[in-house]
């Protein structure tokens, strides 16, 4: 890990020469901003895959990544949108792919299958980051201030009924009491070692199976907004929470943070270690959780493409040409 150390170290410092360059070459009547991004952090002579989980928010980053390494002259083939997080993980560490968007959170509780995280992102991440490359080579590049963990929402209706939003405890509560309210999860949630036990180990109540209804993550956000969900189980950046005028349970710090980072099989990342590192950080840093969820919001509520979302936010932020 020791020769890792000082690229990590390194990161800031390269982000910042990198975009200070752009500055420089744009005034002085040079190419534009993309191009001096992708000429300074130039991959040419690399082929990667990038891969991605199949909800929005992960297909919006994993195009992102698609994009920025291509810009800067990377070969790269595009596996995003693989499935669910077994299938990313699986196709990472056997070489189908090179790189994805993975969480702080799930690379603890699920890949490393370890206990007690931090709760604190920075700590936890540079936790997963030392022991996935010990165990597995598998390196951890940059870290967004994005939080998107686990929640649940209800409808307008029923949070006007109960006066107001639910504490997780009174949510649980009220599901126990209520043997006709439903709660909808996607498929990974109830089974997952950060999923629905956190919140149960928590409360002291558990979920009745019998009240649990698994759906699409999708129509989770719009079963729940018409009723046919009592609550819902969500990711708390998605864009659908404001959209569907959904409230969020308030989380009294049960959950695991999960801030995302690009996790990137050793081999590859050796080929181009302050590249990689220069590209995350300047996709990442200006991801926090209102402007991830305005990005989501335009992917699963205004029926845009995770593909063109991704290009504008990488224009905008001056990271590639437009």
């Amino acid at each position: 890990m020791k020769k890792f150390a000082k690229k990590f170290a390194v990161l800031a410092a390269v982000s910042a020469l990198t975009l200070t360059a752009c500055s420089s070459d744009s005034d002085a009547g040079g190419s534009d901003q993309g191009d001096t991004v992708a000429a300074l952090n130039s991959l040419s002579g690399i082929s990667l895959t990038v891969g991605s989980k199949d909800f929005d928010e992960a297909l919006v980053l994993g195009e992102m990544l698609v994009q920025a390494f291509g810009a800067a002259g990377a070969e790269v083939g595009n596996q995003v949108g693989l499935g669910g997080t077994s299938v990313a993980r699986t196709a990472l560490t056997s070489g189908e792919i090179d790189v994805y968007p993975e969480y702080n959170g799930t690379g603890w509780a699920v890949h490393l299958e370890q206990e007690d995280p931090s709760f604190d992102s920075a700590q936890l991440t540079a936790d997963v980051k030392e022991l996935d490359f010990e165990k597995n080579n598998i390196v951890w590049i940059g870290r967004s201030p994005f939080n998107n963990t686990y929640g649940f929402v209800s409808s307008p209706e029923v949070t006007e009924a109960n006066g107001g939003p639910f504490t997780t405890q009174t949510f649980m509560e009220y599901v126990r009491d209520n043997p006709d309210a439903t709660v909808c999860m996607e498929t990974e949630y109830p089974d997952r070692p950060d999923g629905l036990i956190l919140t149960e180990e928590a409360t002291g109540i558990e979920m009745p199976d019998a009240q649990v209804s698994i759906l699409d993550t999708g129509v989770i956000y719009t079963e729940t907004a018409n009723n046919v969900c009592t609550f819902g189980e969500v990711y708390t950046t998605d864009g659908r929470i404001p959209a569907l005028d959904l409230t969020l349970v308030q989380d009294t710090g049960i959950n695991i943070v999960y801030n995302v980072s690009a996790t990137m099989r050793g081999e590859t990342y050796e080929q181009a270690p302050d590249q990689f590192e220069a590209i995350v950080a300047a996709i990442l840093e200006p991801l926090d959780n209102d402007t991830m969820a305005e990005l989501n919001k335009r992917v699963s509520a205004d029926g845009e493409e995770a593909s063109v979302v991704a290009k504008d936010f990488l224009v905008t932020n001056g990271i590639i040409a437009g």
